[in-house]
């Protein structure tokens, strides 16, 4: 079958409607670019660490808003309720900065506002959004979740097993989490899905954080694995040299298919249960994660929007979302945590748009498919 040639013809999106973030007092200072590209990058960094905002921002016009927000439910210490704020926070910019990318096609976040327990408003609540059909986002989503309960016995048993020596694994402890959790599936073959997340697991006062970032490509770019992973390096070691390559390590190994003997993606960093020490403040380091979500992808995304893909390349991509589908069913602990009493359809709104699975596909050896799969067999250092 001869290749059908698309092209996406969306001009750039402006830089000026961009919401900021709260500025970091150990932010690096502006840098100088090197390349066009580079310029773009820093030009979105720059930008996103120049103003501090407080509270939430308001909902956009456009937005679908389908119920009112409850109150949050009283947070179980000081700093519990701050990282709270700031997750509510981080999803307004991280809905601006997508709806940004979208104004040529105008497609907006559907903001889904949800009680966990109607009759108890103190068990928590989220909002899920979801942009569906944009011309680079196919499908994106940002959700917040604020869950306040007692640990089953299942989930209590789970956590001691890590480690934790604080869990009973009887249960009934009460617990309070936050979390922030993003996906976002390009519609062009070239442009990788990004999966990030930030939370806070708390128990009798004390605190755990957990994260990541990571790139799922279907078709490998190195520059952009190289980009990506030092941009998640730089992030890294200003709270500790030693965290980027134990947190990669993490990734690595935990975007695992046993079954098909192959990783998810290309990686990028994933940490759980860090406590505050005298040497790494966790929640500090789990907000510059959080601050540079966004800007370790939009340099990919700027590169390669307006590139030609063929129908060839874009089969492929449906193929390995696939994979992307198989890995967060049986191997995610996140989607297994959720579906013992979550949200059904804010856990799956993770999902890709359109998946395909046919049978047996074998690339040919030298193919840029089959490249592919031997970094995805092997993981790399990038940098």
């Amino acid at each position: 079958m001869n290749p059908m040639a698309f092209r996406l013809g969306i001009p750039r999106y402006a830089h000026s409607a961009l919401v900021a973030p709260p500025r970091r007092e150990n932010f690096d200072p502006p840098i100088e670019p090197s390349s066009p590209i580079q310029t773009f990058s820093i030009y979105m960094i720059n930008r996103l660490t120049s103003k501090r905002t407080t509270g939430r921002t308001p909902p956009r016009p456009g937005c679908i808003v389908r119920a009112p927000a409850p109150a949050p439910a009283p947070a179980a210490a000081a700093t519990a309720g701050t990282f709270q704020d700031y997750i509510l926070d981080l999803q307004s910019r991280i809905l601006a900065t997508a709806e940004e990318i979208e104004s040529a096609s105008g497609k907006k976040f559907v903001v889904d506002r949800w009680e966990r327990n109607p009759v108890d408003p103190s068990a928590g609540y989220g909002i899920t959004c979801v942009l569906e059909g944009g011309d680079v986002l196919e499908k994106a989503a940002a959700n917040v979740s604020i869950i306040h309960g007692k640990l089953t016995p299942e989930r209590a048993k789970a956590m001691s097993a890590r480690g934790r020596a604080e869990i009973d694994p009887q249960g009934g402890q009460d617990y309070h989490a936050a979390a922030m959790s993003l996906v976002f599936h390009s519609r062009h073959p070239l442009i990788p899905t990004l999966r990030a997340d930030v939370r806070v697991f708390s128990v009798q006062g004390l605190e755990w954080y957990g994260g990541g970032c990571d790139l799922t490509p279907a078709y490998l770019n190195e520059r952009d694995s190289r980009e990506f992973h030092s941009f998640w390096k730089a992030v890294c070691d200003r709270h500790g040299t030693e965290l980027y390559p134990q947190y990669k390590k993490w990734c690595d190994e935990y975007f695992y298919i046993p079954a098909r003997q192959e990783h998810r993606g290309v990686g990028g960093i994933f940490y759980d249960d860090l406590e505050s020490s005298e040497q790494l403040d966790a929640q500090a380091f789990t907000r510059d994660v959080g601050d540079g979500i966004l800007p370790s992808w939009l340099d990919i995304v700027a590169r390669h929007r307006h590139e030609e893909y063929t129908e060839t390349q874009r089969e492929w991509q449906l193929q390995r979302r696939g994979r992307y589908l198989e890995f967060n069913l049986l191997y995610d602990r996140g989607v297994k945590f959720g579906l013992n009493g979550g949200r059904f359809e804010s856990i799956m709104v993770s999902a890709p748009p359109l998946i395909s699975w046919k049978y047996n596909v074998q690339p040919a050896p030298g193919t840029p498919e089959y490249n592919t799969l031997q970094v995805l067999k092997h993981p790399q250092e990038w940098v």
